[in-house]
């Protein structure tokens, strides 16, 4: 039994805000099938329900830079121990990790005390043998485990996983927090965390990790490049001996048009008239004229950022409606593209039709009812829609990049390389001109249906890795690395 602790900033269905959510929340049990036990910690944020959780540890103290943060520790009923970290002055606010004013100033604590407290929790209550962390929240686990507790009995032996769930994302502050931290000046290095005259979270986990592992085989490669590193490209490349692509699973528990509670009708491969009716119902819920049923609907669901491809549906909007198909497309995030795609559904309240915020009865609704799905991504580390859509019946539109590059082929969706309006169109239109022919095109959907992208294979490999990091000694980069902390302690 390998017991593993999981360290994330959010996890499905407690905290979410986006894939890392779902993707702490479902792999733990996939990964009980591979003799691993797993518990998570989370903050608990004021969104976190505790009403099926019990208090278990009444006082969890956390000492950062000479200041004392209180802390508690509750966990949730469910087969997997989720555990809450409370400290109320740090997470008892309406956003994870900012408001409208932008990120909370004081996020670099925040998340410092949660990496603090993992390693308390792994101390007191769970003792692992692997400290899995995710994105650059948790990025600190590994530092302070390579540094503050480098001599600790403790924790000899433990191993550190540090998951990229999207390079973009880096936690970036300025040198004076590391004493606010507890972190030694010493580590603002090129090897530490020093980014650029900034201290990166991030770089922490991938410099002071163990091992390290993206989402999908594809991201991997691309993010030792300069186009997709975000100025980390040398350090991945340093570290390339010990980084693995694995791609994110889909929860069929939750996402199945076969049980979906959320849609008109079910459906399967071997019967997909219940499709027919979830287009029905869509069009109906977005005020579409009947005529929709005639021609492709494009579905959208997502973040609306310029990583999201955003701009591209927002240009090509205009072409779609001219071609005669319909548009569906939910989410929110920056005001120029809300605006702009308000503007266009304004425009053509016959043809587009937007949500904006995230609604998951919704989300469900779109990826049964629409025939079409868009992701034409900048980057898209993994991205779960398309296999969502893959499960519907819902041929993915998709830029060929990380994990949608991995999971789209010729026989169930169509792609496109270019990160252009154009390239974007043209695959739209080649969609839609393969859409004219129905026995094709259902046996398009029958192949999307029937590939598995569930947990199971993606767990399997996780639970190899852990074993591997168990089996191994001290690699060089890690030896070397204490080493270098023994000199600064001494």
């Amino acid at each position: 039994m390998i017991k593993v602790l999981m360290v994330a900033s959010e996890a499905a269905p407690f905290a979410k805000t986006g894939g890392l959510a779902d993707v702490v929340g479902s792999l733990p049990a996939a990964l009980r099938s591979f003799d691993c036990e797993v518990a998570v910690l989370i903050p608990r944020y004021r969104a976190v329900d505790l009403s099926s959780a019990r208090r278990i540890y009444d006082s969890l103290p956390v000492w950062l830079g000479g200041v004392l943060h209180q802390t508690s520790l509750y966990q949730a009923d469910a087969a997997t121990p989720f555990y809450f970290l409370e400290a109320p002055s740090l997470y008892d606010r309406d956003g994870f990790y900012g408001d409208s004013d932008g990120d909370y100033p004081d996020n670099a604590a925040r998340f410092a005390v949660l990496s603090r407290a993992a390693l308390a929790v792994a101390r007191r209550v769970f003792r692992p043998q692997i400290l899995h962390c995710h994105d650059w929240q948790s990025g600190l686990v590994p530092v302070y485990l390579r540094t503050v507790f480098a001599f600790d009995p403790t924790f000899l032996g433990m191993k550190t996983l540090f998951t990229i769930h999207n390079l973009g994302y880096q936690g970036l502050f300025p040198p004076v927090v590391l004493p606010r931290v507890g972190l030694d000046r010493r580590v603002f290095k090129m090897d530490g965390l020093e980014f650029f005259g900034q201290v990166s979270f991030i770089k922490g986990g991938l410099n002071y990790s163990d091992a390290v592992s993206t989402v999908s085989k594809k991201y991997a490669l691309e993010i030792q490049t300069p186009e997709y590193g975000f100025g980390l490209d040398g350090v991945l490349r340093a570290r390339s001996a010990d980084l693995h692509g694995i791609l994110n699973g889909v929860d069929y528990g939750n996402w199945d048009p076969q049980t979906d509670p959320h849609i008109a009708s079910h459906y399967s491969a071997g019967d997909l008239s219940g499709k027919r009716l979830c287009k029905q119902a869509l069009i109906r819920e977005f005020g579409l004229p009947e005529l929709a049923m005639k021609r492709p609907l494009l579905g959208a669901i997502s973040r609306l950022t310029p990583q999201k491809g955003t701009e591209l549906i927002v240009e090509i909007a205009p072409q779609l409606t001219a071609e005669d198909l319909y548009l569906v497309m939910l989410g929110s995030g920056d005001a120029v593209y809300e605006e702009a795609l308000r503007a266009a559904a304004l425009a053509h309240p016959d043809r587009i039709g937007v949500r904006f915020g995230y609604d998951e009865a919704l989300a469900h609704k779109i990826e049964a009812g629409a025939d079409l799905f868009l992701m034409p991504s900048q980057y898209e580390p993994s991205g779960l829609n398309q296999m969502y859509s893959l499960r519907y019946g819902t041929v993915p539109v998709v830029r060929a990049t990380g994990g949608l590059d991995d999971t789209i082929d010729e026989g169930t969706g169509f792609k496109f390389q270019e990160y252009s309006a154009q390239a974007f169109l043209a695959a739209v239109r080649a969609a839609a001109a393969a859409y004219e022919d129905r026995p094709g095109w259902e046996a398009m959907l029958r192949r999307g249906i029937r590939r598995d992208f569930s947990w199971r294979a993606s767990a399997a490999e996780y639970a190899a890795l852990y074993q591997k990091l168990l089996e191994s000694g001290e690699n060089a980069a890690s030896f070397s690395r204490i080493q270098h902390q023994t000199h600064l302690r001494g």
